[in-house]
């Protein structure tokens, strides 16, 4: 798959999960949990004890079933690890130009960390395939609709704080799609399985940005 066929799957549902977790037991068992619950696309971020191998088991047996990127990725070696590994995405909380270059070397989308329009704008000239906003608690759903009337080819992703509640809200603001850890992974595999169907719904509902603009120009959307 080329690069933008693999971020267009990343985030046709609108929302990737972020596993971060103690060990790799609980790290598989939520990973496990959010993709019995209909979650397609997932990051496991690299602060999660054997992460990496993580990475590989779960995309050695979903196979084109979900995909599975990598999270947490701070530098280029850690970015070589997470594509040998077999992750499908680079997620990072910051922008770092080696990282990108790194993904893109072997055909790997990458979505940075950004905090305002000066690292948007530097995130896109390198090349970034979607902008991670981080952290997503740190602005509001309106900030982001002003952000995109001066930058609507931006292709945001907000992450960190976002809840069931305001991801509609991110989406309806221009977001090509938000990432979740916590908020969409905690609970028995029922409770998450509720959540992650109401927030999938709701989501679905939610109507795109206009056509020519944003995220729909980069045909992002589902």
């Amino acid at each position: 798959m080329y690069r933008w066929e693999i971020t267009r799957a990343a985030l046709a549902q609108r929302v990737f999960a972020i596993v971060r977790s103690e060990s790799y037991d609980e790290a598989s068992a939520t990973a496990d949990t959010l993709l019995s619950a209909g979650i397609t696309s997932l990051e496991i971020s690299l602060t999660t004890p054997f992460a990496l191998e993580a990475v590989t088991t779960l995309t050695r047996e979903l196979g084109d079933d979900a995909v599975i990127g990598a999270g947490t990725v701070l530098d280029a070696t850690s970015a070589r690890m997470a594509v040998d590994a077999g992750a499908r995405f680079l997620v990072s909380p910051s922008l770092d130009a080696e990282v990108i270059r790194t993904g893109h070397r072997y055909g790997i989308p990458v979505f940075p960390g950004v905090a305002t329009p000066t690292e948007m704008v530097r995130a896109m000239e390198l090349g970034a395939d979607a902008l991670k906003l981080f952290p997503a608690s740190a602005h509001r759903p309106d900030w982001l609709r002003d952000v995109r009337a001066a930058l609507p080819q931006a292709p945001v992703v907000p992450t960190g704080g976002v809840t069931i509640e305001s991801a509609p809200e991110w989406i309806a603001a221009g977001a090509v799609a938000v990432g979740m850890g916590a908020s969409l992974a905690e609970g028995d595999r029922d409770t998450v399985a509720k959540r992650a169907a109401e927030l999938l719904a709701r989501l679905a509902d939610v109507a795109p940005p206009e056509a020519g603009t944003g995220s729909a120009a980069r045909g992002f959307t589902a």
